[in-house]
């Protein structure tokens, strides 16, 4: 079992001070959640918070770069975006045990394994979360990024001409079994790159789990968290990952428990096509070639979660789900093929 991870809220406390004036006590609790990072609630005063730090043993130095997340969110606390609103950032670890920072507090949820209780008797409020879901993701892709200062936060051009390579190369660090299904998919993929969007601010991981909603009707995106991994990039990865997710008929990675108690009702859900014209329409984006990033975004999970059933295969981990990684990355590889042989259209009715 994870050990619960400490701050030393009165060395917090003090930096605070230093800061922000005072003395003011605070409070601080670990929370669960913030994706490969460590958050913490931190109360001041009247101010509610929350402290996002990096491991103590962080994989790379760039996978928990919390204080290029900072500077991301700075850029664009004024823009019409949905974020937790960043406050202070830290480069010492000495104050709380690694370099972090302080964002407000959001009280919002997650939809992971089950709906806020309040969206599970109301077909209206499912339907508006999955739209709410393609409007934040908008929002976020108007943002003009240059003029927000993040000019330099990563090359541009080629984007997509690197991603195949890029993964194909992740992939053989830690390739443990024959899995012809990788190569083939990237053979196409190399061989119908499509022209390459306008470069947008993207978010790198975004799904349903990585916004937080209101609890109460109705249903609304009120901010998305974990910003690892964002970049400059072409817009249609994020939208093209999103839907990799949503809650579909036979999809095992459908977030909201789609069909359980509690979980979404399929039965007047939006479809995903009419998710992705909403999308154009309030981007101005093309999507006429959303097929490639439709196959782009399951060969790229499996390859992904390949890597940590290697891990479980070498005795490296001992996660249990991880032993089940290396059958879901199988079956996100025959989905993929299976898009490619169907002419991708499968899921696209309106």
């Amino acid at each position: 079992m994870r050990a619960t991870p400490e701050l030393d809220a009165p060395r917090l406390a003090e930096w605070l001070d230093q800061r922000l004036g005072g003395p003011l006590p605070i409070e601080t609790e670990a929370l669960k959640g913030g994706g490969s990072c460590e958050i913490f609630s931190v109360r001041r005063g009247d101010a509610h918070w929350v402290l996002r730090r990096a491991p103590a043993r962080a994989s790379s130095s760039t996978a928990h770069d919390v204080l290029r997340e900072f500077r991301i969110l700075d850029a664009i606390k004024d823009e019409a975006v949905r974020i937790a609103r960043p406050i202070l950032a830290c480069d010492d670890p000495a104050v709380a045990g690694a370099v972090f920072y302080l964002m407000e507090f959001v009280a919002g949820m997650p939809i992971r394994m089950t709906l806020p209780a309040a969206y599970a008797d109301s077909p209206e409020a499912q339907a508006r979360s999955l739209t709410e879901l393609i409007d934040a993701l908008a929002e976020l892709h108007r943002v003009d990024w240059r003029a927000c200062g993040l000019g330099d936060l990563g090359k541009t051009e080629g984007y997509l001409a690197r991603q195949v390579p890029r993964w194909l190369a992740q992939l053989e660090s830690y390739r443990c079994r024959e899995l012809p299904a990788v190569d083939s998919v990237a053979a196409w993929l190399g061989e119908q790159l499509p022209q390459e969007q306008a470069p947008a601010l993207c978010h790198g991981d975004y799904k349903l789990d990585n916004l937080l909603f209101s609890p109460d009707l109705p249903a609304r995106a009120l901010a998305v968290v974990d910003w690892e991994m964002a970049a400059i990039g072409d817009p249609l990865v994020d939208l093209a990952w999103a839907l990799i997710f949503l809650p579909q008929e036979g999809n095992p990675l459908a977030l909201g428990a789609a069909g359980q108690p509690g979980g979404y009702r399929l039965a007047g859900l939006p479809s995903e096509a009419v998710l992705v014209e909403r999308y154009a329409e309030r981007t101005g984006r093309d999507v006429a070639a959303l097929d490639w990033y439709r196959v782009f975004s399951p060969w790229k999970l499996a390859i992904v979660l390949e890597g940590s059933y290697a891990k479980w295969r070498r005795g490296e981990s001992r996660n249990p789900l991880h032993e089940h990684f290396g059958p879901m990355a199988d079956r996100l590889l025959t989905r993929a093929e299976g898009l490619i042989s169907s002419g991708a259209r499968e899921g696209r009715r309106a």
